[in-house]
């Protein structure tokens, strides 16, 4: 990672010795306690240009950038602390700027106020590579989060998931498997893939073949329904359906379109009490409707 010859980004954020550990842990036991109980609430910040966002999915562009649905008056610290003290583990960061430039550099601080409120408590995606994954677990990430580092001209690169697995361990890897609709060769609508926030289509399916092909190099999967994603338009039913009846152990987190209790009620049953829940756009904290207090007490 090379940001104004910025080599190891752990300076952003002291490694807090016993307790900082001790935290991690208790954070991680959360989420294993949380996998036993059935569909979980699982809570989720978007950072772009260093802000706290919710934008639609598949619109963003280096040069026009995103359809933004809520832009937060708070740092990403303040959704730390409070997913901290409604003890909810097992969010997801999400750097929405492309690595590289300052406005990335911007997104890795906000996450690192988050992550310094809820040390262990969060996931980190959005950018990141072999070379960097450890730096993002040691400014306090239970895992990072995956996917374009691992595809090339749309196939998966086995040999550098291999190499994250090696230089992290698949116990602190998630793969983001997030998927758009198409048509495929038999003339029948697929799911693929999608990679470079959403904006390229891989060659590879999602199904259940890739479910168990992958399970053995991650801990958990994460995937959103990208044709919904953002737009509070109602759920994926197809592709929950899918997902519910894949017979694999690794967790799988849900997101996209979720509008109302009516969807969690269809995530719950449609993934089998097997798919987990992170909601966007439509929780009360982001601008929307559904009260946020409601929605950890449901999963609870």
């Amino acid at each position: 990672m090379d940001f104004e010859n910025t080599a190891n980004i752990t300076r952003l954020l002291a490694v807090r010795g016993r307790l900082h550990i001790f935290m991690i842990v208790t954070a991680k036991q959360s989420i294993y306690i949380l996998r036993r109980r059935g569909m979980r609430f699982r809570p989720c910040i978007d950072i772009h240009d260093g802000k706290v966002k919710q934008i639609v999915g598949g619109t963003l562009s280096d040069e026009l950038g995103a359809e933004t649905n809520f832009v937060s008056e708070h740092g990403a610290g303040y959704f730390g602390r409070l997913y901290r003290n409604c003890d909810v583990p097992g969010g997801h960061i999400i750097l929405l700027n492309k690595a590289g430039t300052p406005e990335y550099l911007e997104d890795i601080r906000a996450a690192s106020e988050a992550m310094k409120e809820y040390p262990g408590g969060f996931m980190i995606g959005g950018g990141v590579t072999v070379e960097n994954a450890k730096e993002y677990l040691e400014l306090g990430a239970s895992h990072v989060i995956v996917t374009s580092y691992v595809f090339r001209d749309g196939l998966i690169d086995y040999k550098r998931l291999e190499q994250l697995v090696e230089e992290i361990g698949k116990e602190h890897l998630v793969l983001d498997l997030s998927c758009r609709r198409r048509l495929n060769s038999a003339g029948t609508y697929s799911y693929y893939i999608v990679t470079d926030r959403w904006q390229k289509f891989t060659d590879t399916h999602l199904n259940h073949k890739t479910l168990d092909l992958l399970s053995r190099f991650c801990d958990e999967y994460l995937i959103h329904a990208v044709d919904v994603e953002g737009k509070k338009c109602g759920v994926d039913k197809d592709l929950l359906k899918m997902l519910g009846e894949w017979k694999g152990n690794s967790p799988i987190t849900y997101a996209g379109g979720v509008s109302s209790f009516e969807d969690m009620d269809l995530i719950r049953d449609l993934g089998q009490g097997k798919v987990d829940v992170t909601i966007g756009s439509a929780l009360s904290i982001f601008g929307g409707d559904m009260d946020f207090q409601q929605v950890v007490n449901y999963s609870k």
